[in-house]
């Protein structure tokens, strides 16, 4: 005997708004979608306005935050190699966390940025708060976690790929091939 697997989680029956229940479950990515990207955003923005970090030496720069890291991180290599430039690490990291942040405000290419915000996430993990003990009280880890969610899921709802993939079906169902 064959089991079908269901596919219409989002749909509903004509006339029927789903319930509450239906509805929180249709927006529950929405409020984590929030969260990641004004943080990805504004720490994007703290950076790069941030005239001391992005400098390869002195208090508060990211050449002395990974030079403190270095021994204790749990890849001393990605360090090593960010210490070759400490101010273009600084601005890559910057760049993309606000690149990640847009993306995820906007639900554009959402499940790429989510796995750049993840990928970032990653690599602080490996490096910065490594050594964070308990591990727990080091946030990188989490960061990780939550963008999981949107790797998967993308942003089905108030997206622009929600919005593009919307008029790509339009096109197809009214034969502009």
């Amino acid at each position: 005997m064959a089991h079908g697997m269901r596919t219409d989680a989002y749909t509903t029956r004509p006339g029927d708004d789903g319930g509450w229940r239906d509805q929180a479950t249709r927006y529950a990515l929405l409020p984590l979608r929030i969260f990641l990207g004004v943080t990805f955003v504004y720490a994007g923005l703290d950076k790069l306005t941030d005239s001391a970090f992005m400098k390869d030496s002195g208090a508060g720069s990211v050449g002395d935050m990974m030079r403190t890291v270095r021994d204790s991180s749990a890849l001393p290599s990605l360090v090593d190699l960010a210490l070759k430039s400490p101010s273009g690490f600084g601005y890559a990291i910057a760049l993309g966390e606000l690149a990640v942040g847009i993306g995820t405000l906007l639900g554009l290419l959402t499940r790429l940025a989510a796995l750049g915000g993840a990928l970032i996430s990653l690599s602080l993990w490996l490096t910065v708060s490594w050594a964070s003990d308990p591990y727990y009280y080091g946030n990188d880890l989490a960061y990780l976690m939550a963008w999981t969610p949107l790797v998967l899921a993308g942003a089905p709802l108030l997206s622009l790929d929600a919005l593009l993939r919307s008029r790509r079906r339009q096109r197809t169902a009214g034969g502009y091939r």
